[in-house]
């Protein structure tokens, strides 16, 4: 059977991610996390946080389907080193693997679309840019605000 992502499905998956407490939705099109290529469409309300981390095992593409969406990518230190707009301008990344990066969502309504080798990974600790907060931290507003306003060569810091 030929897999399909609809208005439909894109409608019920970003009213799931705006009622979400994290703000954020994935529908999985590949049909068990142990599949050796991981396909997905996430809906990504603004204010949903994506941590600075990296995938050591895999490069990571992505689409927007809808919306739009800041991709950052950093070197080891935390600086900046990359300012993308997919969705705008970029209509699709393929971002490294072992690159430090993180997407804010700017658009209610956004839906990214990701593929990348699997079987799934949860990102480990050491895999999340030292000094960064985690979700749930206080922290987290003023990194998504931060992220809204970096520039290439600019470092976070708490």
């Amino acid at each position: 059977m030929i897999k399909q992502i609809t208005q439909d499905t894109l409608c019920d998956l970003i009213t799931q991610a705006a009622h979400s407490p994290r703000l954020r939705q994935n529908l999985n099109i590949h049909p068990l996390p142990e599949d050796d290529v991981q396909r997905l469409a996430i809906a990504m309300e603004p204010g949903t946080y994506v941590r600075i981390h990296r995938h050591p095992h895999t490069w990571e593409m992505l689409t927007a389907l809808r919306g739009r969406f800041l991709v950052l990518t950093y070197d080891e230190s935390g600086k900046v080193t990359e300012r993308l707009w997919l969705g705008a301008e970029t209509k699709l990344l393929e971002i490294p693997a072992n690159t430090w990066h993180s997407v804010l969502s700017l658009d209610e309504g956004g839906v990214i679309f990701e593929v990348k080798h699997g079987a799934y990974q949860p990102v480990q600790e050491q895999d999340y840019l030292p000094g960064t907060p985690p979700e749930g931290d206080e922290r987290v507003k003023a990194m998504l605000e931060w992220y809204a306003k970096a520039e290439v060569g600019d470092v976070y810091t708490l």
